[in-house]
């Protein structure tokens, strides 16, 4: 059979024309260790001579699942879940799903239900929750979903699992490196509070103050975007109360950056800043920017294990938490 018999291939098509049974080119579709290297070439060469694309409803009637997963996504806008949601849609994929993305405009209750429904009318096989609101798990509460749920940015619980970045030990090795430096008055740009990331953030910048016998009064809080931290960063030019700052992310670092170039206050002689995230640019920054980075496709990758875990052995499926790494460049030095 070619391209041109008037039909689509089948598997018993590439089998004939590779020569082996239709049990082999199932094993080298589905990269099976178990195949000679010269008896995948002849299967893959036949594939690609005959056009062969794998039949995925047909599969699906076979093992009862659809091969997609669930995306539920919000701020899309910002550095952290735009990243989450490559890393996952990516992990997804090498693991052989689909992904349907479902991007919210506004984060409530409602909306995030409404989601999930319209991912289980669909029969996806697990529904991944990128929504990094403290409210989420409430919402989530309320659904008895039948597939695997992951909560990313959280614990998770009894229903939910959960895959984070652990945000306040990287809160604290901001801090700690600021002490480590000198700084006894370091103060804290922090996000949102009603973001998951921003407080557990703002409590690793006060436990690890606490814990050096430092005061944690030295708190403002933005809203992620370069132009609250240049409008904090102002404001926190006249003052000089801090020697150190530790910013919530690496956009809000970057307008107050250029606030205290604007107002004379020299970075890291007069103040030191750390960030958070490490994004491309912050080592373009002036000065590089010293920021805890987050491992967005190790998320992603661990996220898809418990989600297929989750798929084998039920839908309580536990939580796993990435470690931060703090990225030091010339942003931070020793007190003046």
């Amino acid at each position: 059979m070619t391209k041109s018999s008037g039909r689509l291939p089948r598997l018993e098509d590439v089998a004939e024309l590779a020569g082996v049974s239709h049990q082999t080119v199932s094993r080298v579709i589905n990269d099976h260790p178990n195949v000679s290297k010269g008896t995948r070439e002849r299967v893959e060469a036949a594939i690609a001579e005959l056009g062969y694309r794998r039949n995925t409803a047909a599969r699906s009637l076979v093992t009862r699942r659809s091969q997609t997963i669930g995306v539920l996504a919000s701020e899309l806008a910002q550095y952290g879940p735009a990243n989450t949601l490559l890393g996952v849609e990516q992990a997804a994929r090498d693991a052989g799903y689909f992904v349907s993305i479902a991007a919210l405009r506004t984060v409530n209750r409602e909306a995030i239900l409404d989601a999930v429904r319209h991912f289980l009318d669909q029969s996806v096989d697990g529904i991944v929750v990128i929504v990094p609101h403290s409210d989420t798990l409430l919402a989530l509460a309320e659904v008895k979903a039948g597939v695997p749920v992951v909560a990313v940015g959280s614990l998770g619980d009894a229903s939910v699992g959960g895959a984070m970045v652990d945000q306040k030990r990287g809160a604290e090795l901001a801090v700690r490196h600021l002490v480590e430096q000198g700084h006894r008055r370091i103060g804290h740009v922090a996000g949102p509070q009603d973001w998951i990331d921003g407080v557990a953030r703002a409590e690793g910048w006060s436990e690890a103050l606490q814990a050096a016998g430092l005061q944690d009064d030295l708190l403002v809080v933005g809203d992620w975007s370069a132009g609250s931290g240049y409008d904090i960063g102002r404001k926190l030019a006249g003052e000089r109360t801090a020697t150190a700052l530790f910013v919530g992310n690496d956009q809000m670092a970057l307008g107050l950056l250029r606030a205290f170039n604007e107002a004379g206050v020299r970075v890291p002689e007069d103040v030191s800043v750390v960030g958070f995230d490490d994004q491309p640019e912050s080592g373009y920054f002036t000065p590089p920017l010293t920021t805890v980075r987050q491992d967005f496709e190790e998320l992603g990758r661990r996220c898809m294990d418990l989600m297929l875990s989750g798929m084998e052995g039920g839908e309580s499926i536990g939580a796993t938490v990435v470690e931060p790494e703090l990225v030091v460049r010339q942003s931070t030095s020793t007190p003046a």
